[in-house]
């Protein structure tokens, strides 16, 4: 697949050669909103709790006789019905956390990055490396790339200056190319990535990393 590539002022330069099975495949929406749901999932800290009526305070003795007074039968006033009683179904602490094959992570990345890459929304630069560290700076390249909507700015490596630069600005996020995840990725409007970044792609989620197909090969004769 060709994606363009521009410079820092918005500029066509040339385009290059991209992995199609990390930039061109059919997107997976089933995958993706597995993946998707999963990571919101394990985002859950699950600390919601309650007490029950074994656990509030107060008698456990039959508030009155059962019979011979005219009025309702009850038992504790812990009982959930009472002011001050225990909750009757309250939530627990507990885990919400899913697990995904990795096949299914890497499919689901994969499915993202094509995504973005048809509907044009993947931007590639040729450098984003910003060693001033300044906002300013990576406000500028994205006004020379048209860009306003939310925005995830990825790196090859890390670089502490660029995102300490583009924290600054609202709906921009920058994240190196091993950090990709797939909120960020369905959450963004526009893909900007640097050359280095998509080659970190190409390494991580293509090549020897694509689950072979299944079933034998027919051997050659």
């Amino acid at each position: 697949m060709k994606l363009p590539v521009f410079d820092t002022t918005g500029n066509r330069i040339r385009e290059i050669d991209a992995a199609d099975e990390v930039f061109a495949i059919e997107p997976n929406g089933a995958v993706l909103h597995q993946a998707y749901v999963a990571q919101m999932a394990n985002r859950r800290a699950g600390l919601a709790n309650t007490k029950r009526r074994g656990e509030v305070r107060g008698s456990t003795a039959k508030i009155r006789r059962q019979k011979g007074l005219g009025r309702s039968r009850q038992g504790s006033i812990r009982a959930p019905h009472h002011v001050g009683g225990g909750s009757a179904h309250g939530p627990k602490p507990h885990s919400f956390a899913l697990q995904l094959p990795r096949t299914m992570k890497r499919l689901a990345l994969r499915s993202a990055l094509s995504n973005h890459a048809l509907n044009g929304s993947l931007i590639v630069v040729q450098d984003l490396t910003t060693t001033d560290g300044k906002t300013r700076t990576v406000q500028a390249i994205l006004d020379a790339l048209h860009i306003q909507r939310r925005t995830l700015v990825v790196s090859g490596q890390h670089e502490p200056a660029l995102a300490r630069a583009a924290r600054n600005i609202q709906n921009v996020k920058a994240l190196p190319a091993q950090n990709l995840n797939v909120v960020d990725l369905l959450n963004a409007h526009h893909i900007v990535m640097s050359e280095d970044a998509v080659r970190k792609c190409e390494t991580l989620w293509g090549g020897v990393n694509i689950k072979p197909q299944r079933g034998r090969t027919r051997e050659a004769v």
